[in-house]
């Protein structure tokens, strides 16, 4: 599949973040959510986490919010039908907030999220 707008994607984003219930979202402390084109360094990524685990914050006061990046073009690339993209970008960002969460790789495998 090719690239769709900007705005479209956001919007499956969006979609994507009501989708997490409520009483997770409680969980989440000082993360944002962001839509960029690709990673210049890794242009097949699909999503990408840069923060401080929640597991790991000892002092953590006074900083920037951790982020949450989904790359909408190699997501739209990734996919065969805008119906796959919308089910892939949930995914996607499902795996960052786990990362945000404290859980790696390895566990979200087992989990099925992978």
């Amino acid at each position: 599949m090719g690239p769709i707008e900007q705005e479209r994607f956001e919007a499956y984003v969006d979609d994507a973040l009501d989708g997490i219930p409520d009483e997770l979202w409680e969980g989440f402390d000082n993360v944002v959510v962001v839509v960029e084109d690709a990673d210049p360094d890794e242009p097949d990524l699909l999503g990408v986490y840069e923060g401080v685990p929640l597991t790991e914050r000892d002092d953590y006061g006074g900083v920037l919010p951790d982020r949450i990046v989904v790359f909408r073009l190699p997501l739209c690339e990734y996919v065969r039908s805008e119906r796959e993209l919308v089910d892939e970008i949930r995914v996607t960002v499902v795996h960052e907030l786990a990362h945000h969460m404290g859980i790696d790789d390895e566990h979200l495998h087992e989990l099925g999220w992978g």
